[in-house]
């Protein structure tokens, strides 16, 4: 499977969602504390519009905070309307974003957990392919995991199965749930835990 042209499937099948929600389902929040579905928005559209010598000038200001940089860069995209959000996702769906120390895995995980950050407090069952799971969960059980994604120690001692995929990793307790599922709990959704099964934890 190709990266690239997995993160623009995904990318426009976010836009096509944003564009089906109403104002009211705009302005909820979704799983990343503080953003809701039109700040997602905009940070989905980040990546593609914020240049590395921009985001570092503006990591200079936070002393280096990387969750504060990317908060505000977000916040300053998110001064644009809905319309022109969607718009600037669709028109930059095919950009093939390579970010320092992620790599094209970054902006790729950030549209499979991403949609469901959306999709998940709306109740709507909208996802990407299970392979795009699979996909991913490859990378972040494996030895070069694009920092950030995945919490030092999150993994140890446990073995993932998915439940509704041929895939396994790990060495340890069994959790078992589906890649989706488990995928969101790698990348710390703990509010997917109650959907996991089996003797091991996720830390």
């Amino acid at each position: 499977m190709n990266v690239y042209t997995m993160t623009t499937a995904n990318r426009l099948l976010i836009a096509d969602l944003l564009d089906s929600l109403d104002d009211t389902q705009w302005r909820t929040p979704t799983l990343c504390t503080g953003w809701t579905v039109h700040e997602m928005a905009a940070h989905l559209v980040q990546p593609m519009l914020i240049g590395f010598p921009r985001f570092v000038a503006t990591a200079l200001r936070y002393r280096g905070d990387t969750d504060r940089t990317v908060d505000h860069l977000t916040r300053r995209i998110a001064r644009r309307d809905r319309t022109t959000l969607i718009a600037l996702l669709r028109e930059h769906a095919g950009d093939q974003i390579d970010p320092v120390r992620v790599g094209p895995m970054g902006p790729f995980a950030e549209t499979c957990v991403h949609l469901r950050d959306i999709a998940r407090p709306l109740g709507l069952p909208v996802d990407v392919p299970v392979t795009h799971w699979q996909f991913l969960l490859d990378h972040l059980t494996g030895p070069d995991a694009a920092p950030g994604l995945v919490r030092p120690g999150r993994l140890t001692g446990v073995r993932l199965h998915a439940t509704d995929v041929d895939w396994a990793a790990g060495d340890g307790a069994a959790v078992r749930g589906t890649a989706e599922a488990l995928t969101m709990a790698v990348t710390g959704r703990d509010v997917v835990l109650p959907e996991l099964t089996g003797p091991g934890t996720l830390r």
